[in-house]
């Protein structure tokens, strides 16, 4: 008894998160990382997990300890943003960083660029999605495998098709989606206090901030419209029906993993849906290499600087470099430095030259004293768990965001890349490293981020396999997805109360002079 009893407990305990069987259909690049480390967890709970992949793709290999693939013949998404990205920095590059019109200029022209580049990203996404629908014995293939769940990243609307198609409960890895930033999709979002993506604002705004908060959302929205509604929308049409709310249809899911929290996100209203997983890919730092470690610990007291622009830039322009070289030199730190191309003329010999190295990792040692970043969401999450101040280089799509939040809560540091020279990042770097507010600021948001009752990784799977157990979560779903604008803002109650209220004013009015009338043709009668 004394073994049966704690056996039987452990096969109860074992019993809701065993033979989960999950279809995944991942968005490339740097939201392949997040998914990986999510599904590298499921997989070592004994869930089953099958990727739809293209041939072409850019980080997700076809063989795979962790899943079975399915293959999907498409274009190369790498080669439409390596264009992409260079026609942005270029764009960056040119503008007068001391002229308001240059930048304005600048960004209108990055913001047609983008419209351009994501139309055709999305309809590459579009033509797999029928390729996929229109293949009959895959589609069989999928309905007999029976999935439990289907997740997936909605920066692509594929997959909510997929998953709509075949009856499988849904389930985000989120922040973004083909309707912009999630929150807008599915909760109430005061444009008084909650800043809409790119305008780099707080939730304490003066006036003329919240009218640039209002118009930004209005060309925000439309712009999104633009871009992705031509692409899917007939898509929707063919397989669903003409009368098919789009808007409905892509924020329809079971559970939103949201790759953010209120340590980085400000305070706003939200949803029973949306479970905050932000951080969930950081770990306590494992030992360096021996060759890294060395090359740490020589730098003594003064400790180490990181630098990094992550997986979509592989290089700056060399007179850029030289400068970031320069002001690397003049420092009595050791610098690592994450880079790909010829090697600077001017680097100093405390620089490091690296085509990867283990960022969680040196994040979390004690010896790191300072990041240099492009602001992606992976590096300001593992900067703000290892407590680690930012020094920000943004470049595209969420960058400036991400790091104008961090900046706001005093752990961060925002450069021009289009006025960077060894002077200006020299000057930054003194002073993120002599302030020890930034370091303080950022040890505050990271034992914020560590005090919860499960990390953020537990959260996540805890959801994934809910939905499995209860074959979804419709009774955490809103039904305000499926409402019209009109009824959403309850402008229909508000016409139908006003009109009330002129009906009844108008009768009172009328029935009034109807009745001053009779009293005074009685009153001249009697005179006569």
């Amino acid at each position: 008894m004394k073994i049966l009893i704690p056996f039987t407990l452990l096969l109860l305990h074992l019993y809701p998160v065993s033979g989960g069987k999950i279809l995944v259909f991942p968005l490339d690049g740097s939201h392949w990382i997040n998914m990986k480390t999510i599904m590298e967890e499921l997989h070592a709970r004994g869930h089953q997990l099958t990727v739809l992949r293209l041939d072409k793709s850019w980080y997700i290999e076809e063989k795979s300890p962790l899943y079975t693939s399915v293959s999907l013949p498409s274009s190369s998404f790498e080669e439409v943003f390596e264009v992409f990205l260079s026609q942005q920095l270029e764009i960056r590059l040119q503008a007068n960083p001391r002229s308001f019109w240059a930048r304005m200029w600048a960004h209108i022209q990055t913001e047609l660029l983008m419209v351009e580049q994501f139309n055709i990203f999305h309809s590459l996404s579009a033509d797999v999605t029928v390729q996929i629908l229109e293949d009959k014995d895959l589609i069989q293939r999928l309905r007999d495998a029976q999935y439990d769940v289907f997740l997936t990243d909605p920066g692509i609307g594929g997959g909510t098709i997929l998953a709509k198609y075949l009856h499988v409960p849904l389930i985000y890895n989120a922040r973004w989606t083909v309707l912009g930033e999630a929150h807008f999709s599915i909760a109430p979002s005061p444009l008084s206090y909650v800043p809409f993506t790119a305008t780099e604002l707080t939730d304490k705004m003066t006036f003329f901030q919240r009218l640039k908060n209002c118009i930004f959302f209005v060309l925000g929205k439309y712009s999104l419209s633009s871009i992705s509604e031509p692409v899917y929308k007939p898509i929707l049409k063919k397989y669903f029906g003409p009368d098919v709310d789009y808007t409905a249809f892509f924020s329809d899911a079971d559970i939103w993993l949201m790759r953010n929290d209120f340590i980085f996100e400000y305070p706003r209203p939200t949803m029973p849906n949306v479970v905050y997983m932000s951080g969930f890919q950081c770990k306590p730092p494992k030992a360096l290499p021996a060759d890294l470690e060395e090359f740490v610990q020589s730098s003594g007291d003064h400790g180490v600087v990181l630098m990094s622009l992550g997986t979509l830039v592989s290089k700056l322009p060399a007179h850029i470099t030289e400068e970031i070289a320069a002001a690397f030199a003049q420092l009595p730190q050791k610098v690592i430095w994450r880079y790909l191309g010829k090697r600077p003329a001017n680097l100093g010999n405390n620089t490091l030259l690296v085509e990867w190295f283990p960022q969680n990792d040196l994040l979390g040692h004690p010896k790191t004293r300072v990041f240099v970043a492009h602001g992606g969401t992976n590096g300001v999450q593992e900067a703000i768990y290892h407590g680690v101040p930012i020094i920000g280089l943004p470049l595209f799509f969420d960058q400036p965001e991400n790091l104008s939040r961090v900046k706001s809560k005093g752990g961060a540091v925002m450069l021009d890349i289009a006025a960077l020279d060894r002077q200006v990042l020299g000057d930054a770097l003194k002073t993120v490293l002599n302030e020890a507010s930034y370091t303080d600021n950022m040890k505050r948001l990271s034992r914020l981020h560590r005090d919860q009752p499960l990390s953020p990784m537990d959260q996540a799977v805890f959801w994934i396999e809910f939905v499995i157990r209860h074959k979804g979560a419709p009774h955490l779903k809103s039904n305000s997805v499926t409402l019209s604008w009109a009824a959403y803002h309850s402008l229909d109650v508000i016409a139908a109360l006003f009109s009330t209220c002129l009906l009844f004013m108008w009768t009172f009015v009328y029935v009034g002079r109807c009745l001053c009338r009779k009293i005074f043709m009685r009153n001249k009668m009697k005179q006569s």
